[in-house]
């Protein structure tokens, strides 16, 4: 019989002060949480419920109360909760709560028939905001939402200046390709690149929704702008090392059926 070797919940590790991060293994999926003074916002909780279990434990450890959660899209793999994070309000931007909302049946449905029943009711349980109140925020955050409709409607990333990080949601990612709005909303996704160009410049660290937390966002950026480019002139073969993949090699024929 072979061995099966069991799967470590993802870890906390520290990008910088007050922001921790934990990856799933599943798609590479990041957990972000910003803390000080033993308060804990969470950033787009994931993934399996195992991982959702060591993170509670892990919050728990280190003593940190959570005063709030935000979801940067309405994703099922970005609505997530657990019990252990309390009742906490949770938000996200009024398009992605609204989709939240009317489309609870397929969220839950994408989590799979063996996700338990216990963190699905608690999926998607958002409220609209354009600006996160001042009690969800930890001390020594000041926060500013990154609203557009590049890869999902109301799609947001948070920038933090005090400590020159951007969380940039679904985009700047540096294992995936640009993925808009199915099924072609190209100038929204463009429109989204712009609107993180400023604080991508900035940004000491960018951390993806899905991939590696690098110090590359303007980059990561510049990658992604080159890559809707050459799908628009129908380059079959661009250089980009995130092709290696044939997943994303097949994504990125299509942007070029959608894109020429």
């Amino acid at each position: 019989m072979a061995k099966v070797t069991p799967v470590v919940p993802a870890q906390l590790r520290e990008v910088t002060a007050g922001v921790l991060v934990a990856t799933s293994t599943i798609m590479a999926t990041n957990t972000t949480v910003l803390t000080d003074g033993g308060s804990a916002l969470l950033v787009d909780p994931n993934w399996s419920a195992d991982e959702l279990d060591s993170l509670a434990t892990q919050l728990r450890d280190r003593e940190l109360r959570v005063i709030g959660g935000f979801a940067t899209h309405a994703h099922h793999d970005h609505l997530l909760w657990h019990p252990g994070f309390g009742t906490a309000p949770r938000w996200a931007s009024p398009r992605a709560a609204a989709v939240a909302r009317d489309e609870r049946a397929g969220l839950l449905q994408a989590l799979g028939a063996t996700f338990p029943a216990s963190l699905s009711d608690l999926m998607g349980r958002v409220e609209p905001v354009e600006h996160l109140p001042a009690s969800g925020v930890p001390d020594g955050f000041a926060i500013e939402l990154l609203i557009h409709d590049g890869h999902a409607p109301g799609h947001t990333a948070l920038w933090l200046p005090r400590q020159r990080v951007l969380i940039a949601g679904d985009m700047l990612s540096d294992t995936e390709v640009p993925l808009p709005f199915w099924p072609d909303d190209l100038p929204a996704y463009r429109h989204g690149l712009e609107r993180l160009a400023e604080a991508a410049a900035a940004a000491r660290f960018v951390i993806p929704g899905h991939g590696s937390t690098g110090t590359d966002a303007a980059g990561r950026l510049a990658a992604d702008n080159n890559l809707l480019d050459a799908a628009a002139q129908g380059v079959a073969h661009p250089a980009d090392a995130r092709l290696v993949d044939p997943t994303m090699r097949g994504y990125y024929h299509q942007l070029c059926d959608i894109s020429t």
